[in-house]
């Protein structure tokens, strides 16, 4: 299922976490070559990104949300 990311994160081991408007957390990790998102690694480009849409497996999982929404 198609969700935004309404925000940025870091897990444990400083790696880029997206949070996701359904509630779910998603690695957007830039590891070449497996996975390319340079524009990780700055604020400016995670900023471009607020609200670019990402396929999140654990919705079509039916996965419970890894955070509480707040208003």
């Amino acid at each position: 299922m198609q969700q935004a990311i309404i925000g940025f994160t870091q897990d444990d081991e400083s790696d880029w976490v997206a949070k996701l408007a359904c509630g779910h957390h998603q690695h957007v990790r830039h590891n070449p070559p497996w996975t390319n998102r340079p524009w990780v690694v700055t604020p400016q480009g995670r900023q471009r990104h607020l609200h670019a849409i990402l396929e999140c497996k654990k919705c079509d999982e039916g996965a419970p949300m890894d955070f509480i929404l707040t208003n």
